[in-house]
């Protein structure tokens, strides 16, 4: 040899040189190639996948070509199924650079003298290069043709080449695990294990790993929901296999194989449909979108809303939204009762759709008002009659409850004290800080009173954003669906105010054991709501960190008489609340709340009233007081009463007088609000407590009184009759304020009973235009015209 290699001129200096010129060439062509002739990785995109917060997929959306094609990395896949793929496709992976040398070489004699393919002597870089190769989807293996194949395997050699040149070992074993053909139009591990095992891809046993890995080489063939027996054939293959290479034991091997292959297609996952909808629109080029929804929980939350829809008529629909206020992450929604079920209309988010929140809003009102130093938690507020005012509600059970406490008319969910303090507070502001914090709103015209109850559109995830204020100490943070999402937090209210709200509405559920009032036991609080018309029926709720909102109407936003929040969406509410712990010890108040005696009607403390003004504290509760502020009561309609506290002198008879004409004592006494008298004892109304004038003092200016005002009849108001006004019911004759005795009169002729004292209801009379006066002993009057039809037969 040495002497040949002299007589043609070469040493081995010379071919160590010849070799290297040789590499540094191929070295150089190949990188002029890659430049010439990209390998185009992400052409064939992944399905855009929604995933819980355990990296379970919600829900897969195909891509174009309907291709379901879940991403997947080696460690998300077991162990076992990666030991069985690359024992049985490529055992040199981790050592060769894409192309394993003897391997091909094998396959090239094994063709060649049988003139056919009878092995390929691909490595798992070359069938991943084959799969993302879109220019070679003309070029299909399945060609004819000894010569047609080889130019199709050198266009693999060369793609692999390149994939090992970009990627790493595990980078280019996830893109195996992406894109493999699995059947139908599955590709990926991940994906083909959801379908054909109703699993994960890492909680494979050996037999499914065994399956898998052999499923890619003929998906067609060795699909098991159609040929359960070729696909077992397959899989014993594989398992004979890791049992000649030692890798499993012969147990291990014989159990595998015992393990029937189940003949079924498990269908793609729809935990969170709409949730996962609307994450897709909001980031459409995302592959994978991981979200904080527990998949168990989502599914308890579905399955609770579904069976709970089914008591109620075929187009109604409900929502349940789960947050856990601490984090603010979303952990489970369900935006539709059904999401396939089109009499529901399923296919719509009544999570985000703009609804009526009718007495949802109340809360915040109170809550609001509290820090503004307006009330306290048992301050006075007048369930009565708005007289005369443009914004005049009536009650959900149309009658009327006299002076009430704040924790009254929050927990009865009373409309006119609520507009009451909103009017105190303004509706104008009041819309302002629910927007600063986080909410949305949607109405005409200005904020205005009607507010209270309902009368604007928001979500029920934007009543969520509110509501997680008064479990977070004042602070509303918009709920998060998954961490791209930024955390928001705006203040609302003050922790005091927050806590007071929480401790109101933390009482007894209906039908189960709960706490009593100013306990601040950490139990579940919660609010009802229903819409104008019966549209929409709400319940609120925070137990422990989570706070959940329930809404239940028809999507179409006509109503469902009968159906409102504590008979409709309150059971669910507690159904979903079963499934989170309340917590241990007791909600602690901060440093702001302090415990008070206050007196009605003053609604001052009772330490500092004594002595003060007879009457002033005829009815005493027990308080919760923010910053040490005890507000007076809210006398109501300004203008139209009198201080609640009047001083006077009396002379030895009791009647009032002047100290020039025979008074002898000073008296100071506190009164009702004027609204309030026809719901007091009588020894507490105003005649009772104030005296007549003195005869003997002429000229004394008048104690100054409400002016009295009808409110049975509105003015400018029609009533109906029946024909003949046998069956037509009669007219109350009520009037608030005034002194002493009344007198009514109707076209000015006055209405009397047989006896000659004063009516409490009156005939309806003959259809025709009337008009309806009253005046008291001081001359005070009032009147109001209206109008009676008779309705047609």
């Amino acid at each position: 040899m040495p002497e040949t290699s002299r007589r043609i001129g070469l040493n081995p200096a010379k071919i160590a040189g010849i070799l290297l010129f040789v590499l540094l060439a191929g070295g150089l062509c190949f990188i002029a190639l890659d430049r010439l002739f990209p390998f185009d990785t992400v052409g064939r995109p992944v399905s855009g996948v929604i995933v819980d917060r355990h990296q379970v997929p919600l829900r897969a959306f195909a891509d174009k070509t309907g291709v379901w094609r879940y991403p997947a990395r080696p460690g998300q896949v077991s162990l076992l199924y990666l030991q069985a793929l690359l024992a049985y496709e490529d055992r040199w992976f981790y050592y060769h650079p894409g192309i394993n040398p003897l391997a091909v070489c094998r396959a090239f004699f094994q063709n060649l003298a049988h003139g056919r393919i009878v092995s390929g002597g691909s490595t798992l870089t070359m069938q991943t290069a084959r799969l993302l190769d879109l220019g070679e989807q003309g070029h299909s293996p399945s060609c004819s043709g000894f010569f047609p194949r080889m130019g199709v395997k050198l266009r693999q050699m060369f793609r692999a080449l390149q994939l090992e040149y970009h990627f790493t070992k595990d980078e280019i074993l996830g893109l195996y695990l992406t894109h493999a053909p699995f059947g139908a139009n599955i590709q990926g591990i991940r994906a083909a294990c959801y379908t054909w095992l109703g699993k994960d891809a890492n909680e494979m046993t050996r037999a499914e790993a065994a399956l898998m890995a052999v499923l890619p080489q003929a998906p067609s063939r060795y699909r098991p929901d159609r040929h359960p027996d070729r696909a077992a054939q397959a899989r014993d293959k594989v398992l004979d296999r890791m049992a000649r290479f030692g890798i499993w034991t012969p147990d291990q091997i014989r159990a595998a194989k015992q393990e029937p292959v189940i003949a079924f297609r498990f269908p793609t996952s729809m935990t969170a449909p709409l949730a996962a909808r609307r994450l897709k629109a909001i980031y459409p080029d995302a592959e994978v979108i991981a979200t904080f929804i527990d998949e168990n929980l989502q599914m308890h939350v579905a399955d609770l809303l579904r069976a709970y829809m089914d008591r109620l008529p075929p187009k109604q629909s409900g929502a349940v939204l789960v947050v856990n206020h601490k984090t603010l992450e979303i952990e489970a929604y369900a935006g539709s009762a059904d999401f396939f079920n089109s009499s529901r209309r399923g296919h719509v988010d009544m999570i985000q759709a703009l609804r009526s929140p009718g007495s949802t809003l109340k809360p915040f009102i109170y809550g609001l008002s509290m820090d503004q130093g307006l009330i306290h938690s048992h301050s006075m507020l007048l369930d009565v009659p708005r007289y005369k005012k443009n914004y005049d509600p009536g009650n959900f059970t149309r009658g009327f409850s006299g002076p009430v406490t704040v924790t009254r008319a929050l927990q009865d969910s009373l409309n006119l004290p609520a507009v009451q303090v909103l009017e105190a507070f303004g509706p104008g502001r009041f819309h302002d800080r629910l927007r600063n914090a986080g909410a949305w709103f949607q109405f005409e015209g200005k904020p205005n009173l009607s507010m209270a109850l309902g009368g604007v559109g928001t979500s029920l995830e934007s009543l969520v954003t509110l509501y997680t204020a008064i479990g977070r100490g004042g602070i509303a943070g918009k709920p998060r669906l998954c961490p791209m999402e930024p955390v928001q937090e705006r203040y609302l209210m003050s922790p005091g105010a927050a806590f007071i709200i929480r401790d109101i509405l933390s009482r007894p559920f209906p039908g189960r054991q709960g706490v009593g009032r100013l306990s601040g036991a950490l139990s579940m609080a919660w609010k009802t709501g229903t819409s104008y018309g019966f549209r929409d029926a709400w319940a609120m709720g925070l137990k422990g960190d989570y706070t959940v909102g329930v809404w239940i109407g028809r999507p179409d936003g006509s109503p469902s008489p009968g159906q409102y929040g504590a008979i409709t969406a309150l059971p669910l509410l507690g159904q979903v609340m079963e499934s989170f712990a309340a917590g241990t010890g007791t909600l602690k108040p901060p440093e702001s709340v302090t415990k008070e005696t206050i007196c009605w009607p003053s609604g001052l403390g009772a330490s500092g009233i004594r002595g003060r003004a007879g009457g002033a504290c005829a009815k005493k509760f027990d308080a919760w007081i923010l910053d040490g502020q005890i507000p007076s009561t809210m006398t109501g309609e300004t203008g139209l009463t009198a201080p609640l506290v009047r001083t006077f002198w009396v002379d030895s008879q009791g009647m009032r007088a002047t100290p020039a004409c025979g008074g002898i004592e000073k008296k100071t006494v506190a009164l009702w609000p004027w609204q309030a008298e026809p719901f007091i004892p009588a020894l507490w109304r105003r005649a009772a407590v104030l005296p007549k004038d003195s005869p003997g003092c002429p000229g004394m200016a008048p104690l100054a009184l409400p002016d009295i005002r009808i409110v049975s009849v509105s003015d400018h108001s029609i009533l109906t009759c029946q024909p003949g006004q046998s069956s037509s019911p009669a007219i109350p004759l009520s009037a608030l304020g005034g002194r002493g005795e009344r007198q009514w009169f109707l076209n000015q002729k006055p209405l009397v009973n047989a006896d000659g004292s004063a009516p409490v209801f009156m005939p309806m009379p003959v259809p025709g235009l009337y008009h309806l006066a009253v005046v008291d002993e001081s001359g005070s009057f009032d009147q109001v015209c209206f109008s009676v039809i008779e309705l047609n037969p």
